[in-house]
């Protein structure tokens, strides 16, 4: 056999080999999902075949209970470690109301003479220096709390600043504490739909709880609390969350946070396997200025809007397949307004549906594309301050197209 041939039979040699070992890896990690799934069905002990014999037809193959015993004691075993390691920078938060001077306090242990407890929720240590996070609708309204740790140790606080926007607020101790333990802070921007989701808090009022679940979505924009504007990128998660929940962390697999556990949507007012999560990307921008100045100013264009749907595309005549987001209203004396931006002039009713007509569609921001609201919203709140100049790629109503430089304002209060 010459050279070539050698080496051509080597190859297939090789080729052949390393099918035959990716066909015995695949078949071994199926028959481990097959023993996850198994229930009644009938089974074939697994001493019966091996890599080069086929199952019995209709047959599920059952893997040692020894083996699966081992990997359901893996599971349980990181579960574990992720509580014990989250479990000391977790906090109990009851809220406090003062009282006048003519009403009495029943004796409540840890609470000062003329308070009395009106709410409750959940947080998480921030820093050393005693900075605790939460939601603002937890605190709203007051200036004192009680916070709880697992260890039982109550320890009073003030809020030293929220924001409503975002329904996140800062606490800090009122006495120093040693061996405080910081939370380890995740990457929201690398939260998939599937990864397990994981909530610790105090529901209820009662002993710390911890529930698991997946990410069930990404990329959701929600309305906070009384505020008129939306919070972007919220992680939705099927992870029980029920009331006291609120403003405790939501961590992935290795225990960090991801997310500040803040709504559920449901009829019920109970868990219905939908909660909402503040990405931790934006309390990352949040915190460190309400620690420092006690808010948080975003930049403001000055609109209101929605995605330019189909229907929109045909009755505004504008290119097939255009994606922007329509301005519906622009802010008299607002930085849109200042740029030159124009709003819907008036309605129209297709299938008993009213559509806005005749504003500026904004298809691009500083070179990025923009397909609906919640892209434009996004990067508002990520990728600028107030002052910053902005350039608007914009489509008229008669379908010419601009670039529109903007200066952007601070969000209103």
């Amino acid at each position: 056999m010459d050279q070539s041939h050698k080496g051509r039979f080597n190859i297939l040699c090789w080729r052949s080999n390393l099918k035959n070992w990716l066909r015995h890896v695949a078949l071994a990690l199926i028959l481990l999902l097959i023993a996850a799934c198994s229930s009644d069905n009938s089974v074939v002990p697994t001493s019966t075949w091996g890599p080069t014999t086929e199952p019995p037809h209709g047959q599920i193959i059952a893997i040692d209970e020894i083996e699966a015993s081992k990997l359901v004691a893996a599971q349980e075993s990181v579960m574990i470690q992720i509580y014990q390691k989250a479990l000391p920078s977790v906090v109990n938060i009851k809220v406090l109301q003062g009282l006048e001077e003519t009403e009495t306090l029943p004796n409540f242990p840890g609470v000062p003479d003329n308070f009395l407890e009106r709410g409750e929720g959940s947080g998480f240590v921030w820093d050393g220096e005693g900075r605790i996070v939460t939601n603002q609708h937890v605190v709203a309204g007051a200036t004192n709390v009680t916070v709880i740790f697992a260890d039982r140790t109550q320890v009073l606080a003030k809020v030293l600043g929220g924001d409503v926007d975002s329904d996140l607020a800062v606490l800090e101790l009122l006495e120093p504490l040693e061996n405080l333990f910081p939370i380890e802070l995740g990457d929201s921007g690398e939260v998939q739909v599937g990864q397990t989701a994981i909530a610790i808090g105090a529901p209820f009022g009662q002993e710390f709880t911890m529930t698991t679940g997946i990410v069930s979505a990404v990329g959701r924009t929600i309305r906070s609390g009384s505020s008129q504007f939306t919070v972007p990128e919220v992680i939705q998660t099927d992870a029980p969350i029920n009331p006291g929940n609120s403003g405790g962390p939501l961590l992935d697999r290795r225990g960090r946070v991801v997310g500040i556990n803040t709504q559920i949507i449901s009829r019920s007012g109970s868990n219905a396997g939908v909660g909402l999560a503040v990405p931790i990307n934006i309390a990352k921008k949040v915190i460190p200025a309400l620690i420092e100045d006690g808010k948080y100013e975003y930049s403001w264009l000055g609109i209101s809007g929605g995605p330019l749907v189909p229907d929109l595309v045909k009755l505004m005549e504008l290119p097939e397949g255009t994606q922007g987001a329509l301005v519906i209203t622009v802010r008299e004396g607002g930085p849109a307004a200042k740029g030159g931006l124009v709003g819907s002039d008036r309605t129209q009713e297709i299938n008993g549906i009213q559509y806005s007509l005749g504003g500026d569609t904004i298809t691009g921001i500083d070179g990025n594309t923009i397909k609906d609201m919640t892209d434009l919203i996004v990067y508002l709140t990520n990728d600028t301050r107030p002052g910053d100049e902005i350039i608007l790629d914009v489509i008229h109503e008669d379908g010419s197209f601009d670039e529109i430089p903007i200066v952007l304002g601070t969000r209103p209060g």
